[in-house]
């Protein structure tokens, strides 16, 4: 088959690696099912919970209608981490979409995907993590004010630094840091959860009466609604970034996702009941971080833990999105879409050190120009526009090759239902309110044209970067790597 053929002709790297007797240098197996779950949990649970109701329930208008997109923005994450499980064990490689579109679709559509990415999607998205985590660490020092923007870019500035350094030191530290953030941020939010039932027994009912009271349905809107929402629960598909990083990944991966993605939906579920139980729809509207105004009303003087919180669980999140972001930067150089040097390891750490500094410079550059809320929606039409991509490649190898091994099938009808949802999360905005914007997103995906012909198909490369890719080896102490054969 011809997806076979793929897989041992299309990276030059690997094969020249061995043959030419460099050692078999290669990332280590270190991610159990513990440390799966907490890579999808820990990376789903980050800032969207804490920041993302107010604008859910301002796009849908009602509460019960904004209950109900954070319920179907749950069962929509479970089907889209599904389908990536069956993909993930048909296709045994990390770099999650970028793998998949290459090895189905060929190289053209996967380079799109990798210049989109690694320039624009993941440095976008972890930037995004990394400011809400200042906004909640500095608030503290600011009381009844704002908190200046100098010093909330500077601080998330230090976290993406912080978190570089973590990350090229060592896999286990990097899974160590999110197992504890996960562990703190699922018991801040049982703290919301309990403290939610405590008031509903005390008969705090008021925002449920009328529930569907002045609901939205225009489908631009509730497109919107959606992008809010599922910004909360992005990180459903991490764990097949990392996919050659897992102990037995034919197990581990399906079986974490079937962990994860429920606990995650029950509670981001009663942490919205929480939230209008302490206060009513026009309250939470008017709230700048829910999580602080419930902290506010409901703990008194311990609401400062909550500010706590937030700030953990926004920095763990944030782990989550670098150790899996990097990966795929890594993987498209090791086949030949990015610079040679960032396809290379560390020899003694053995990780992926290039590509997370690339990761985290890029993102840097997002910090001082951007804002939350316009990153949000950018990152959340391209992720489901490539999410489409991919699941219609699962179906095109359930159609067409029944016959390749898989050790996991999801039934037909998950990954229709989640490409049907992709196309109308990408065309919904689009066709009810077009923004610029989107057309300046669609012109920088199409600019890799310009970058691909001579670059990736002529391989024209200038030779002073074979200079300086050797000199960057000899300061980073890198070297290239093997693809793990499973």
């Amino acid at each position: 088959s011809t997806m076979r053929k793929r897989k041992t002709t299309d990276s030059p790297h690997s094969s020249t690696d061995l043959s030419e007797g460099k050692g078999n240098l290669r990332l280590k197996q270190e991610v159990g099912l513990i440390s799966g779950v907490s890579l999808i949990a820990g990376t789903m649970i980050g800032s969207g919970i804490f920041m993302s109701p107010e604008w859910v329930l301002h796009h849908m208008g009602s509460p019960a209608s904004s209950l109900l997109i954070w319920a179907a923005c749950g069962v929509l994450a479970m089907f889209g981490a599904l389908s990536y499980a069956e993909l993930g064990t048909i296709i045994k490689e990390s770099g999650g979409e970028y793998i998949y579109i290459l090895r189905i679709f060929g190289s053209f559509p996967a380079f799109l995907f990798a210049y989109t990415s690694v320039i624009l999607v993941r440095p976008a998205g972890l930037a995004a993590v990394c400011l809400s985590f200042a906004e909640y660490a500095v608030a503290p020092f600011y009381p009844g004010c704002s908190s200046p923007q100098v010093v909330v870019k500077c601080t998330a500035a230090a976290c993406i630094m912080l978190l570089t350094i973590i990350n090229c030191l060592n896999v286990r530290l990097a899974t160590s840091i999110m197992n504890i953030f996960t562990a703190a941020k699922l018991l801040a939010l049982l703290v919301i959860v309990v403290g939610g039932l405590v008031l509903l027994a005390k008969g705090q009912t008021q925002s449920f009466q009328n529930a569907f009271q002045g609901t939205t349905t225009g489908i631009g809107a509730v497109g919107v609604a959606f992008y809010q929402g599922l910004w909360s629960y992005d990180g459903w598909n991490n764990l097949n970034y990392v996919t050659e990083e897992l102990k037995k990944p034919e197990v581990t991966l399906p079986r974490a996702v079937m962990i994860a993605i429920p606990l995650v939906t029950c509670l981001y579920l009663l942490v919205n009941v929480s939230y209008l139980a302490a206060m009513t729809p026009s309250e939470l509207l008017s709230s700048g971080a829910v999580a602080v105004t419930w902290g506010n009303k409901v703990l008194g003087n311990w609401a400062w833990l909550i500010s706590l919180s937030v700030a953990l669980s926004t920095f763990g999140s944030s782990n989550g999105t670098f150790f899996s972001g990097g990966r795929v930067c890594y993987i498209a150089a090791r086949e030949g879409h990015m610079p040679d040097i960032l396809s290379m390891a560390h020899v003694r750490c053995l990780t992926p050190s290039p590509a997370l500094l690339f990761t985290s410079a890029v993102s840097l550059i997002m910090i001082i120009s951007g804002s939350f809320t316009s990153i949000v929606n950018f990152f959340s039409f391209i992720a489901w526009l490539f999410y489409g991509m991919t699941l219609s490649g699962l179906l095109y190898l359930k159609i067409k090759k029944p016959e390749l091994p898989r050790s996991y099938k999801v039934p037909i009808i998950i990954p229709i239902i989640v490409l049907v949802a992709a196309v109308y999360l990408v065309l919904a905005p689009i066709i009810d309110q077009p923004q610029i914007e989107i057309l300046y997103i669609v012109l920088f995906i199409l600019s890799g044209v310009i970058l691909y012909f001579p670059l990736v198909h002529f391989k024209c490369h200038p030779r002073f970067l074979q200079k300086v890719t050797l000199h960057l080896q000899l300061f980073l102490e890198v070297a290239p790597t093997t693809r793990d054969a499973n």
